[in-house]
């Protein structure tokens, strides 16, 4: 009876701790910088996930969707991304509550909650203006509402893991639109605007803090471009968030960010894509390559672990491919190859003087056709295999040292992941050819 009435209690108190907020905290120590999450340390195994139907694009959203195939999509992805040991992933707001609670509670996965802050254009006394000017009045007035909102609307929400703001605003300030390009540098660079931006990023995130004490807040940022003006303007925020994407290695970034900023780093962006832009065709293996190097760094900048000890985690992107993502608004049922930047990072297929990098192509899952139920079958790649086995080391746990992080990576077989997603390619095409 004792047994029974001891059981009923535990189950008791772990329904109410998955019913409450999680407190999350940065500790910083003598063995570097670490994530806290009620009390114990936290690695973040991330992902950079949506759900966008082949044939759609940013205006579908899933949230307004019948409550049925909201949870049929959530239960089928999640249940893939548990079983690679993903433990947290990154939504832009819009999200309701209730969404990320189900997601933590049904799956065991956090959500980081990003708010764009105006990198996508904001609307200005009722008119959408595309090219956010940072230092325009109205600009901070509704930025600053927006922020506040959402510090009290999510703040006590079951499943929050922190806040983001932004996703690499300072390329934005050069480029034309939403779409990627070449990311700026010298005399492309607009210090004038960056500095009003950055100063208001850090309005913003003391303005959170004073609302919210149970979530850090991280700023995204591109690469470690104005990393200078950030350490002089954004005292406020707890993390440097950057999407970075330079190959199978981070370089300098790790030592750079805990030396000039002095706060710990998280990847909010990083991988490759599955398309080859010599050969024209989809390749598995330099993709998982490149994103297994990468988690490599990361598991081994962590808190002790011997490097510069300030590695939160990272966020890989992404889980499918965004088949709208080239064009935006045009052939949206199409897979398009048009590589759109370069970046001599990725060796295998670039080519001086021409473009690599395929925005349809990053998904770690290949995406299927929308059955009448509008839901898609997702077919695992060589990248989706290789993480499955990256993510069970335990950069924490007893017993982890530098050697076992190397220990780990080198019995990751690429060949064997290979081989399986050539499996699930064939599986893909198979339902392809049925379809047509």
């Amino acid at each position: 009876m004792r047994i029974l009435l001891w059981l009923f209690l535990c189950a008791i108190s772990l329904l109410d701790l998955m019913g409450q907020a999680s407190v999350v905290q940065v500790l910083e120590n003598e063995e570097g910088s670490q994530l806290i999450v009620d009390g114990k340390p936290f690695m973040i195994n991330g992902m950079n996930w949506d759900y966008f139907p082949r044939g759609t694009n940013y205006e579908y959203i899933i949230w307004q969707q019948p409550e049925e195939l909201i949870r049929a999509a959530l239960d089928r992805e999640m249940r893939l991304l548990k079983k690679m040991k993903v433990n947290v992933v990154r939504q832009y707001t819009g999200v309701p509550a209730k969404w990320i609670s189900y997601i933590y509670e049904k799956h065991g996965i956090f959500t980081i909650l990003n708010h764009p802050f105006g990198r996508y254009g904001l609307s200005l006394d009722g008119e959408w203006v595309a090219n956010t000017e940072y230092a325009d009045p109205r600009v901070h007035k509704v930025l600053l509402a927006e922020v506040e909102q959402l510090a009290r609307d999510y703040g006590d929400t079951p499943g929050l893991l922190m806040y983001l703001l932004g996703n690499e605003n300072n390329y934005g300030l050069s480029w034309e639109g939403a779409e990627t390009e070449a990311i700026p540098v010298g005399d492309e660079l607009p210090a004038v605007r960056a500095r009003a931006m950055y100063k208001l990023f850090n309005e913003a995130a003391a303005a959170m803090k004073a609302l919210d004490t149970s979530h850090p807040i991280a700023i995204c940022n591109g690469d470690l471009l104005y990393l200078d003006m950030i350490a002089e303007e954004c005292p406020a925020f707890d993390i440097y968030g950057t999407n970075m994407y330079r190959g199978k290695s981070f370089g300098d970034a790790f030592e750079r960010v805990k030396k000039e900023y002095g706060k710990p780093i998280l990847f909010t962006e990083f991988g490759a894509d599955a398309y080859n832009a010599k050969s024209q065709a989809e390749d598995q293996e330099p993709q998982a390559f490149y994103m297994v190097e990468n988690w490599k760094e990361i598991y081994a900048n962590a808190a002790g672990l011997g490097l510069a000890e300030n590695a939160l985690g990272g966020f890989t992107f992404q889980f499918s491919d965004g088949w709208w993502k080239f064009g935006q608004t045009y052939n949206l049922d199409v897979h398009d190859n048009n590589a759109s930047w370069p970046n001599g990072g990725y060796e295998h297929d670039f080519i001086k003087g021409r473009n690599n990098m395929n925005e349809e192509w990053f998904g770690i899952t290949a995406k299927g056709y929308t059955n009448s139920k509008g839901l898609y079958k997702l077919y695992p790649r060589a990248a989706y295999y290789a993480l499955k086995k990256v993510h069970r080391f335990e950069p924490f746990a007893s017993g982890a040292t530098p050697a076992a992080v190397g220990a780990h990576f080198a019995s990751i077989q690429l060949g064997k992941a290979a081989a399986k997603g050539r499996k699930s390619a064939r599986k893909y095409h198979r339902a392809e050819k049925k379809l047509h």
